[in-house]
């Protein structure tokens, strides 16, 4: 007698999972979706909020250049628009921002690169790893504090080496500027250096080349995109300051190039009118705009040359 059981048919057992792994497989499809959908969600909104902010600046700059001629207003070489005798010329504003941002630059420019290249090319891992935070601690400092420690204390440090150096001017409001920026530079360009391959330093290396060598002549030039990035997120940071400046470079607009005077900004001004004293609609008021726009402007073509300088030197690895 054949005790032996006859095999369960695959037709019994197919329908169970069969439906077993369709609920396996639709559950991941649905939950993609849902996540799909809100990063999208997240990146239209980022979108559209860019677009309104525009949208607002390019109308009330309209509404602006109605009443004012945009020749007078890139020509002019004065600022009064809150005067009886008003003035709307830009310039006095935009040498104030690109002379401060000149003095950041020069000083967070060289020193964020080098940092950059001890923490990548020199420092050990314990070393880069106890540095770099700390350095990026200085991104949490609020700007006003660094705006009065521009004015109380990098200020008078500079008058013992200029005696006639006024209490306000621009030098002081850019050295603080320059070292609020160095995290962004160095942080960036050391994660642009970190990402080349071992296999390049090796090769140089094994051709003879020092360290320094390396570093300098093959690392950096293969981190140029990178690091391309870290200067124009530095520029656009330096740019859009707007406390170091309105405390340290002080409010009067004046067209110099000069570090050691003081001048106004673009984000000063913004800052010095918009405190709800003048009324809507009226010419004034539309300066805020027009100076937000400008800023705009400036803001977006270093970030268009960052990104033409990315796209001519990038190099996948």
């Amino acid at each position: 007698m054949d005790r032996t059981r006859p095999a369960p048919s695959t037709r019994d057992q197919s329908p169970p999972q069969g439906r077993a792994a369709d609920r396996a497989t639709r559950r991941p499809e649905s939950g993609e979706r849902i996540i799909e959908a809100l990063l999208l969600l997240a990146a239209l909104s980022s979108v559209g909020i860019t677009l309104g902010i525009v949208g607002v600046l390019l109308y009330e700059s309209a509404v602006f250049f109605r009443q004012v001629s945009p020749l007078d207003f890139l020509t002019d070489t004065q600022w009064t628009p809150l005067f009886a005798d008003a003035h709307y010329g830009i310039l006095p504003l935009l040498a104030g921002t690109l002379t401060t941002t000149a003095v950041a630059l020069a000083l967070a420019l060289p020193v964020g690169t080098i940092t950059a290249v001890f923490l990548s090319e020199y420092a050990s891992a314990r070393v880069r790893e106890t540095v770099k935070p700390f350095l990026e601690l200085l991104t949490s400092v609020p700007t006003v504090i660094f705006g009065y420690f521009a004015l109380l204390v990098v200020t008078p440090w500079l008058q013992h080496l200029w005696p006639a150096l006024p209490g306000f001017n621009m030098l002081s409001a850019g050295l603080v500027i320059g070292v609020m920026i160095i995290p962004y530079i160095s942080s960036v360009s050391e994660d642009a250096l970190h990402a080349v391959p071992a296999h390049i330093r090796e090769g140089s290396l094994a051709m003879g080349a020092t360290r320094m060598q390396t570093a300098v002549r093959v690392v950096v030039p293969s981190a140029v995109s990178g690091m391309a990035a870290a200067y124009v997120l530095g520029i656009s940071r330096a740019v859009g300051e707007t406390m170091v400046v309105a405390i340290a470079a002080g409010m009067q607009p004046t067209l110099t190039w000069n570090p050691l005077e003081p001048a106004a900004t673009v984000t000063a001004y913004i800052v010095q009118v918009s405190l709800g004293d003048l009324p809507h609609g009226s010419i004034g008021y539309q300066t805020i705009f027009v100076a937000g726009f400008t800023l705009f402007v400036v803001t977006f073509l270093f970030n268009v040359a960052g990104y033409l300088l990315r796209t001519r030197y990038h190099r996948k690895y």
